[in-house]
């Protein structure tokens, strides 16, 4: 009776040694189905978590809004919000003891799913898209996944994000990132990290509206700071028609006024070059007067002309016959 009592307490013991050694036989890791890289987890994230010999503890759950994990069988949540994966691991763990749930338990977690860190890319982007903030990730990667810029993209990208003080308070920042240096010239120190949380907005190239005495007026994209002064907006209308007056006129709206007298211009010293070029801003009004008095005087002399073109004609006729 002794020795079966011995047998049965070493086997009783026996099977407690094994069941707080994991054997790759029965341990599975949920990171297997999941193969995102390890970042500080956030609400909304999907976790999967996975405890050794006890599936009834093993699921995949959502990070609730407020940070925290609510696990069955645990009376406390414990809170994800901040934690790397194999923290929020050592915490599970150390919980299952605390409640007397398991001895030893070995615990895995792994990321099915980040949802706290959206970064969205909108304006004049090809595919305007939100994804999750990776590691590494960084402006040139937000633009690529968005397909680049439409031909109708202007000379900046505009990242706003949240940044928290010092207090705990959160303030807005916004930073102009020029879209040639980026996509163009390949400066570095312009493809600026990304964690998360920004929004990443591409406006439409600003316009130039040229009016008056030109070929072709209308609206003209700027997509350049340099490409915006008088003389190649003119050229870009195709240049002046005849009887063009001296002077030109910008109209602009400046903040705070609902409008201003126009700014003049010589435009026939910055035709010949005999006048520095006068530099514009997006929606400025470029207005090329006409010269009505030489039109009108020009006018007169051609009918004069024709006039007696015709008389001259009409006499010659008379004599002849």
């Amino acid at each position: 009776m002794q020795i079966y009592m011995l047998a049965a307490s070493f086997l009783i013991s026996g099977m407690l040694i094994t069941a707080q050694t994991p054997t790759t036989q029965t341990f599975q890791d949920s990171s297997a189905n999941t193969n995102l890289p390890a970042q500080p987890i956030g609400p909304d994230d999907l976790i999967a978590i996975s405890v050794y010999d006890s599936p009834e503890l093993s699921r995949t759950i959502r990070v609730s809004g407020d940070g925290t994990l609510r696990l069955p069988m645990l009376a406390k949540r414990i809170p994800a919000q901040g934690k790397m994966p194999s923290d929020l691991e050592t915490a599970i763990a150390n919980e299952l003891k605390a409640e007397g749930i398991l001895i030893d338990p070995v615990v895995s977690v792994s990321i099915a799913e980040y949802r706290s860190r959206p970064i969205s890319v909108t304006g004049e982007v090809r595919a305007p898209t939100t994804f999750q903030a990776m590691p590494g990730a960084t402006l040139l990667d937000a633009i690529t996944r968005a397909q680049g810029l439409t031909d109708e993209a202007g000379m900046d990208i505009i990242v706003t994000r949240s940044v928290r003080a010092t207090d705990g308070t959160l303030h807005e920042i916004t930073q102009r990132i020029p879209a040639k240096g980026l996509l163009e010239n390949s400066d570095a120190g312009l493809n600026m990290p990304l964690y998360g949380g920004e929004q990443i907005r591409v406006p439409a190239a600003g316009r130039i509206y040229v009016v008056g005495n030109v070929k072709n007026p209308g609206a003209i994209k700027v997509h350049e700071t340099n490409d915006a002064t008088v003389f190649k907006v003119v050229a870009m209308s195709q240049g002046l028609l005849p009887y063009t007056e001296k002077i030109a006129y910008i109209y602009r709206k400046e903040a705070g006024k609902a409008g201003q007298d126009g700014i003049p211009v010589e435009l026939s010293l910055i035709m010949k070059r005999k006048s520095p070029d006068m530099p514009l801003e997006p929606n400025d009004i470029l207005y090329i007067p006409e010269n009505g008095s030489k039109k009108t005087t020009l006018t007169i002399l051609e009918k004069t002309v024709m006039i007696t073109a015709g008389l001259g004609s009409a006499l010659i006729y008379t004599a002849t016959k």
